[in-house]
């Protein structure tokens, strides 16, 4: 029963290893910014139409070319509506129990409907995962700038495309809310329902804030309060930069993560990164005071980098690094992820990859996965 128990414990951590959210490293190698390929300005789920065609034709080995007709495929339904998903399934391999297993893992429905041209109301659900999300985007401030209500995400750091990150919703705290979290809150399905302005800095930066409550918590948890600033400049047409920092506050209790009722917690962090050629460097890192417990620190830290070896195939390595009380130095978790990612057709991409585990304890959990994307 133990064994069965672990097992349980690895498949629920690892089925979300590829989320909904958007690949930084893409942004930093082409120099552009979030919303060039999205539809949300933050970035991540749904594909705008430059977004579906940079996967159809961009990202894979092969590609659709002329006189094909897939060049005559597309996302819209009609002038005024896009439709887009994802779905994911894995084999997966634990050193722990020595198993294997298959697992499905996302099967998320995108739609958005754009009722003017500046106005936008879209939504998705995830229905293996029951995660959804849903708002209007209204690009009606300066310069493009936006307000957002409804239900989101909030903006906070790197939002990286594998939530397992200690930056993002880590291993297990958004699993089981008596134990300890192995990671910050941002599991997949952790949105609030609120407001969040966002303002255009010029054609290189964005800064956003965001207040809302946390879903399925109504009357029962103070608002989340969210800031967050990033620039991104191109040197050259050759070197792009990315940098910034956020901030948020919140109060317990919050559904994927154990904090008490009532208490009080502050995240703060920076994140940076590069992008030159076919190389591109990613990292962040983020404090969390209050999070485990009263007047105590948690930290997160994040490296990626990533080369492209040639068009379809991208080599990925990992760091993560988290420590639950950053006074005590007998319980921490660090990790490296090994990989690739493969696009051998359009709207297909291979994940085979591998996990080294170092914690401590000590615990013998390296992991590793091949995973199927089809969006």
């Amino acid at each position: 029963m133990k064994n069965i128990n672990y097992f349980f414990i690895i498949l629920t951590v690892l089925f979300i290893t590829k989320g909904m959210s958007a690949l930084p490293r893409y942004a930093l190698r082409m120099g552009a910014q979030c919303i060039d390929c999205h539809v949300n300005p933050t970035g991540g789920e749904m594909r705008n139409s430059g977004g579906w065609h940079y996967g159809m034709r961009s990202l894979p080995l092969v590609s659709p070319r002329e006189g094909d007709n897939a060049l005559n495929m597309s996302n819209e339904i009609g002038k005024n509506i896009d439709i887009g998903f994802d779905y994911r399934t894995q084999y997966l391999y634990s050193q722990e129990l020595q198993k294997t297993t298959f697992q499905k893992m996302q099967g998320a429905v995108y739609v958005n409907a754009k009722i003017m041209d500046s106005i936008d109301i879209y939504a998705n659900y995830d229905f293996i995962n029951a995660f959804w999300e849903g708002y209007i985007v209204a690009h009606i401030l300066p310069n493009s700038s936006y307000i957002k209500v409804g239900t989101f995400t909030p903006d906070f750091g790197v939002m990286l495309d594998d939530h397992t990150a200690y930056t993002r919703g880590g291993d297990l705290g958004y699993l089981f809310p008596g134990s300890r979290p192995q990671g910050l809150i941002f599991a997949p399905g952790y949105n609030v329902s609120g407001v969040e302005a966002g303002y255009n800095i010029s054609d290189f930066g964005l800064f956003t804030a965001s207040v809302g409550s946390p879903v399925s918590l109504n009357f029962n948890s103070d608002p989340a309060y969210t800031t967050s600033i990033k620039f991104s400049p191109v040197i050259a047409n050759t070197l792009a930069l990315m940098f910034g920092a956020s901030y948020m506050t919140f109060t317990g209790p919050l559904q994927y993560s154990y904090v008490p009722s009532g208490q009080k917690v502050y995240m703060y962090g920076g994140f940076a990164g590069f992008g030159i050629s076919n190389f591109t460097l990613i990292g962040e890192y983020d404090i969390a005071q209050d999070y485990i417990q009263q007047g105590t620190k948690s930290s997160a830290l994040m490296v990626e980098a990533s080369y492209l070896l040639f068009k379809g195939l991208e080599a990925i390595l990992r760091y993560d690094h988290y420590q639950p009380i950053t006074s005590n130095n007998d319980e921490k978790l660090s990790r490296i992820v090994a990989g690739f990612s493969f696009y051998p057709y359009s709207f297909v991409e291979v994940i085979p990859q591998y996990r080294f585990q170092f914690d401590t304890p000590t615990v013998k959990d390296n992991a590793a996965l091949l995973q199927f994307h089809f969006y």
